[in-house]
């Protein structure tokens, strides 16, 4: 943001942009929704840990999505709760409100390094057992977790090594201050394409695969009808998987562009600017919600819907099961 510009950090000329109805009708609804994606995450963590299935590497990402989807859901309540205390400084900003920002962020890019790591060991599980290869090991499994963590937190965390505009007007975000424009430019563009396009072409490469199977086994009509459920089961959940996403994450997405390209002060705009923020904001916890009823809360179902079959050069068939996408 242009630092000429007439901006300042004290409230005395924007007490008319909050009241205390709008506020809770804000704020309440993101706790809630924050406590029941923590809930409901954690139970998720508890039922993995205690199944045998926990040494799987499908498992283990969906474990590890889980944890994540708890900090969104911890780092979305905390910043209801601060919106709710002081609304104006989710305005003008303040190091608190930063703090919970970083926190926010890295949670919300390690779930979508974890959602795209499931839709990676997926496309590898299908494509390493059609090739009677060994499928992705526990410990590559855990070593990709890891770096996804590393990552998230690298990113995350940039706010609080310096870059941001806690202290200076000059590019600062005018949704999300104390951020700095080119800061969320850096973080969420990169991260949103990533979230929305690479799982999605790995379940189309998936279908891809099965159908090519299907076409090899073509006299076989109980092979085929398996497959159809196979390639049924995969479409489904990559679409619902796409349209989640993109509920989730394009809001967010817009909102950056638009802040990118509308320089003004944060206390000239309307507060429909900011229920917009808002609710964005709602759907990526929301989001994290609804990762459990996608993925892990189906844990006695997977290893069960998805089958595929491989033939061998003395046309023997073996019938393996793979894990529901």
């Amino acid at each position: 943001m242009n630092s000429t510009l007439n901006c300042s950090r004290t409230s005395e000329n924007d007490s008319g942009i909050w009241n205390s109805h709008v506020v809770l009708a804000l704020g309440i609804p993101q706790m809630t929704i924050g406590l029941m994606s923590i809930i409901s995450n954690l139970i998720v963590v508890i039922a993995i840990v205690s199944s045998r299935a926990v040494h799987r590497s499908i498992f283990i990402l969906f474990c590890n999505l889980a944890i994540s989807d708890i900090l969104v859901g911890s780092s979305g309540l905390w910043i209801a709760v601060l919106f709710i205390r002081d609304p104006q400084s989710t305005i003008t900003g303040s190091s608190g409100l930063l703090k919970a920002y970083v926190f926010y962020v890295i949670s919300i890019l390690s779930t979508v390094y974890n959602l795209v790591g499931i839709a990676i060991e997926r496309y590898l599980a299908v494509t390493d057992s059609l090739r009677m290869k060994c499928r992705v090991s526990r410990k590559q499994t855990l070593s990709g977790a890891l770096i996804n963590w590393a990552l998230a937190i690298i990113f995350g965390c940039l706010p609080l090594t310096g870059w941001h505009c806690l202290d200076s007007f000059d590019n600062m975000s005018t949704l999300y201050s104390p951020f700095c424009i080119d800061y969320l430019i850096f973080v969420t563009i990169p991260n949103c394409i990533l979230a929305i396009f690479l799982p999605l072409f790995t379940y189309i490469g998936i279908i891809v695969i099965l159908r090519k199977q299907k076409s090899s086994m073509g006299t076989l009509e109980q092979l085929n009808t398996t497959y159809k459920i196979a390639e049924a089961n995969v479409a489904r959940t990559c679409i619902f998987i796409w349209i989640l996403t993109m509920i989730s994450y394009i809001p967010l997405f817009g909102g950056v562009l638009w802040d990118e390209t509308n320089v003004v002060c944060p206390q000239s705009l309307n507060i429909d600017a900011f229920i917009f923020r808002n609710l964005s904001a709602m759907m990526i916890t929301l989001n994290s919600l609804s990762n459990p009823i996608i993925y892990s809360l189906r844990v006695k179902s997977l290893g069960n819907n998805f089958i595929f079959f491989k033939c061998h050069s003395s046309n023997r068939i073996d019938v393996q099961i793979i894990e529901h996408v």
